[in-house]
């Protein structure tokens, strides 16, 4: 699998930062998928994370469902916060933080709820986020968030690989590969589900320029080094196409959901096993 190179992809968020919000229902329909999942959750958090925050369209959720709490906005990307933070209202309780989510200034064990919606698929190690993650929760703490399978922009994936063998399209973790990184990190009781959400576009613009104002360029660090030509991407679009169905190209997403707690600090010499398979799936 190739490696998400991190400057690039605060470098692409930076510049997506203008157009993001108007390109986010993908981030929408995750972003009401993960406040379900918290509905019947009971929590007295004081200290909340939106790790990977964005432009901030969590947050106010955020805090009218934890009334109490901090809330902490976190993103790698500038540009992406000063949008975040207009957001803000007068009496707000937001404060935010520019950094990198696989190394929180943020001390051990000091927060009860880290919400991350769709940051996963831009960590090509998925462990380094489970790890910092453990890590900065509380015993008992709650990690929800979301990301991308396999399955996702599959069609993109196949056209491209008709045109030539380089890296087009962002790999995205299996979500068992997932699971394995939290139990192995220390977090417990891990649950996943997956759902599917398929998107329709008439005409590729329309799919390109929504891929683009989302931040979604390709951010890989073995990607071709020169830019792609204008044939070659035509005859992408035709395999697009060719593979679309009626009158429109069809984008499937396949959305991972999961949840799990903080373990705490562990007891000196303590040595957590835990079988992967035990991890909870849930099947929808």
């Amino acid at each position: 699998m190739s490696g998400l190179c991190a400057v690039s992809v605060q470098r692409q968020f930076d510049r997506a930062a203008a157009s993001f919000d108007a390109a986010d229902f993908v981030h929408a329909v995750t972003r009401d998928g993960l406040f379900a999942r918290l509905e019947p959750m009971l929590l007295d958090a004081r200290q909340v994370l939106d790790l990977g925050c964005a432009t901030g369209a969590a947050l106010p959720r955020l805090e009218k469902r934890f009334r109490r709490a901090n809330i902490v906005g976190v993103d790698i990307s500038a540009n992406m916060l000063l949008k975040a933070q207009a957001r803000r209202g007068w009496f707000s309780r937001l404060s935010f933080l520019h950094g990198d989510a696989r190394a929180l200034p943020i001390a051990d064990h000091s927060v009860d709820v880290v919400f991350s919606n769709l940051l996963l698929p831009w960590i090509d190690d998925p462990a380094a986020i489970a790890r910092e993650v453990c890590r900065v929760l509380r015993k008992d703490g709650l990690f929800v968030f979301s990301g991308l399978g396999p399955d996702s922009l599959r069609e993109l994936r196949a056209a491209w690989g008709t045109v030539d063998d380089y890296a087009h399209v962002n790999e995205f973790p299996d979500m068992h590969n997932i699971g394995d990184a939290l139990v192995q990190s220390g977090l417990r009781d891990p649950v996943l589900d997956v759902d599917r959400l398929q998107v329709r576009y008439s005409g590729s613009e329309a799919l390109f320029r929504d891929l683009k104002a989302a931040g979604a360029r390709n951010a890989l660090t073995a990607q071709r080094k020169s830019l792609t030509g204008k044939q070659a991407f035509g005859r992408m679009q035709d395999e697009l196409w060719r593979l679309a169905e009626r009158d429109s190209l069809r984008l499937d997403l396949e959305l991972v959901y999961g949840h799990c707690w903080g373990r705490g600090p562990a007891s000196a010499g303590s040595d957590v096993r835990i079988d992967a398979s035990a991890i909870g799936i849930r099947h929808r």
